[in-house]
């Protein structure tokens, strides 16, 4: 039994480590809500945070006059859970939206729909989730790491939760995607794994990540 216990909270383990290893959303947990993932390259957002990224060589971002934000979307559409609930998810999205608005409404107009010179933003929200906090080094230690497994599996140890988004850049005359991101990022920490999800656990990563791409549009711009 002891063996099985052991054996279970390695798994643990592995699997905390394994989440944190990564600093962007690896190519096989894309959504598919972009049409294009092979030109993306890693990248350093304006926050210093690690992003992939594609901007089309030579983009004239002047040209641009006004900007029209698309409402952001759930990519692929989730199923609510008694953990993440309907009016979370529509909470997170709203947010965004509002958030992208006061960002590049200080950089371009805002328009009301797609026109000459204009910039479409298509953002989506294609990941929500919650998972056990890594195990700290000194929880390596066997006995030590069957505790720790059985504290995973009752719930109580805390939770990371993590935000992920992909957002395309479209050029409103021709159509043509002119600019890509993908990222992910941190939301708050829950203090356990029954406690519920709330849209305000993200609030701080959607205000980051509306900010770098008006500032990376901004950067563009005086080049």
């Amino acid at each position: 039994m002891q063996i099985r216990s052991l054996a279970a909270s390695l798994c643990v383990l592995s699997f905390a480590l394994s989440g944190c290893a990564s600093k962007y959303v690896e190519p096989d947990q894309y959504s598919g809500f972009l049409k294009d993932y092979s030109q993306l390259k890693e990248e350093t957002s304006p926050s210093g945070a690690s992003v992939m990224r594609w901007i089309q060589p030579g983009m004239d971002v002047k040209r641009y006059t006004s900007v029209y934000l698309e409402p952001s979307q759930l990519y692929p559409q989730p199923q609510p859970t008694e953990k993440l609930p309907a009016n979370t998810l529509k909470g997170i999205t709203q947010y965004y939206d509002q958030a992208l608005k006061t960002a590049f409404a200080k950089e371009l107009p805002l328009a009301n729909g797609p026109g000459p010179q204009t910039l479409v933003v298509r953002p989506a929200i294609t990941a929500v989730s919650a998972s056990t906090k890594g195990l700290r080094p000194y929880e390596v230690i066997p006995i030590a790491l069957v505790a720790a497994g059985v504290s995973a599996a009752t719930g109580i140890r805390d939770q990371d939760t993590t935000l992920a988004t992909e957002a395309a850049f479209i050029d409103s005359a021709s159509n043509k995607v002119v600019a890509e991101v993908v990222r992910k990022g941190a939301g708050a920490d829950l203090d356990n794994s029954s406690q519920v999800v709330q849209a305000t656990d993200f609030r701080a990563v959607l205000n980051i990540w509306a900010q770098d791409m008006a500032k990376s549009y901004q950067h563009l711009k005086t080049q």
